[in-house]
């Protein structure tokens, strides 16, 4: 689609966004691309360290002159009113500039679910960027979005919004998905001379997988000897089930396992380790929603950040010639992949920000349901008073595993992995089991109610074709 077509006719209105958590690493490349897009411009930037914002938006080439640290609402409004960008390091000031949309960035569930709320309700759009305040409060996010008559979107560039729109591609096409799913933040890179594979900065041995680089005749045996010859290397990180369970949320494909599959696999062969069982493949079920760690080569392109789409091919003769074409097939034929081997971060958010302020239509799912709870079990044996601490540059919960889970395997007092965080144990949490309500000690009370709100609004339908997968 041209995309000059979807914007004609909206005269030339510049958007105005605030940012939360603007002095973070999606906040900088959305404020990167700001001035090239010529539609678009920050009002208001929230961040705690304002002096550090400030240098960020000098080094980007933002006027020292437009730029003003406030401290209250009033010098919002005055800075706002000469046309100068508000930095504010409290978020409570951000409804004193004027602008049309939140971006919400902070990946803080509690501060980042005050905010979103305190703009649906004042009837300004929200781009929620923070997966860990989607993962709680999304559903009741996109209630007071339709009761406020403003849209609740995921942003374009970040991962769920790039999935969310290729299944939605795929689904538009009639194209018979089986699997959706994103690659590991970090690719695996193999050098078969040196026998080692690198995973971001670390390098650890692992002679065998130069052996394994063909998946062989039996697709789960090669799978399983790649992940006994990477244990060495973290795997699963917190922030793909997160992201993960948005999807879910938007498009009803949900996990196959709890703590997802995580094959180690090359590009060419997604078509045939995301085949159903009796094809050889991995999944028990179709209708799955996964993560797998891209195996490549030096010189191999990387696929760190991509998400792919694996469909049923059925007219044989129509995938043989896309096949012919270097489309990614299975050996039988049957399944292929579809993919995007990016995403470009804030780059791209703001092809999300003024649809949803122009044509007021969402990047994300239209009909979000519960469909998979983002959950949490102990690592270990975790005692009363245990603060449930969140940190890291995955925001890893201490002591907890991430899992994801079907909604009709989540028990009715599961807790939320982000509404946990933080809060502290109320009682002892035996190694391997579940954190429930009850575990916690005064949990938020506003991420609680969203919770609760979501849930029962927005539970899913078990007629709905969704609830099936």
């Amino acid at each position: 689609m041209n995309l000059h077509h979807l914007f004609a006719g909206t005269g030339d209105r510049t958007v105005r966004y605030a940012l939360s958590g603007a002095g973070g690493g999606f906040a900088r490349t959305l404020l990167a691309q700001t001035p090239r897009t010529g539609r678009l411009a920050p009002a208001v930037l929230c961040d705690r360290d304002v002096e550090r914002l400030r240098g960020m938006l000098v080094e980007l080439g933002y006027p020292a002159e437009g730029l003003a640290v406030c401290a209250d609402a009033d010098e919002v409004a005055r800075v706002a009113a000469e046309g100068s960008i508000a930095l504010v390091a409290d978020g409570s000031l951000l409804p004193a500039a004027p602008w049309d949309i939140l971006v919400e960035a902070t990946g803080s569930p509690a501060d980042g679910y005050a905010m979103a709320r305190e703009a649906l309700t004042g009837g300004r759009h929200v781009a929620m960027v923070s997966k860990e305040v989607d993962s709680v409060a999304g559903l009741h996010l996109a209630d007071l979005a339709r009761d406020n008559g403003v849209v609740y979107t995921t942003a374009d560039g970040d991962q769920p919004a790039n999935l969310i729109a290729l299944v939605t591609w795929a689904e538009l096409l009639g194209l018979d998905i089986v699997a959706i799913g994103k690659s590991s933040e970090y690719d695996l890179v193999l050098d078969p001379a040196a026998g080692t594979v690198t995973q971001l900065d670390t390098t650890v041995p692992a002679p065998e997988l130069a052996g394994l680089l063909s998946l062989g005749s039996d697709v789960r045996a090669t799978l399983a000897a790649r992940a006994a010859a990477v244990t060495a290397l973290p795997t699963g990180a917190t922030a793909d089930y997160c992201e993960m369970a948005v999807v879910a949320t938007s498009t009803g494909f949900r996990p196959d396992t709890e703590r997802l599959h995580y094959p180690v696999a090359r590009i060419a062969e997604l078509a045939d380790v995301y085949a159903l069982r009796e094809d050889g493949g991995l999944l028990h079920r179709a209708g799955a929603v996964d993560v797998f760690s891209a195996l490549r080569l030096p010189d191999e392109a990387s696929f760190a950040g991509g998400v792919f789409v694996v469909v049923r091919t059925g007219d044989p003769v129509t995938w043989e010639t896309l096949r012919g074409k270097g489309h990614v097939v299975s050996r039988d034929g049957r399944y292929a992949a579809v993919y995007l081997p990016y995403h470009l971060m804030g780059v791209e958010t703001p092809v999300s920000l003024l649809s949803a302020v122009l044509h007021g239509r969402p990047s994300g799912g239209t009909d979000p349901r519960a469909h998979a709870v983002l959950a949490g079990r102990a690592r270990r044996d975790l005692p009363a008073g245990t603060v449930l601490d969140m940190g890291g540059h995955h925001h890893d919960v201490t002591g907890v595993q991430a899992v994801l889970l079907r909604d009709e395997d989540a028990p009715a007092d599961t807790a939320p992995l982000y509404l946990a965080a933080h809060a502290t144990l109320a009682r002892e949490v035996r190694a391997g089991d579940l954190i429930t309500l009850g575990d916690l000690a005064a949990p938020d009370a506003d991420l609680l109610h969203a919770w609760t709100s979501g849930r029962t609004s927005r539970a899913t339908d078990a007629s709905a074709p969704y609830a099936s997968r």
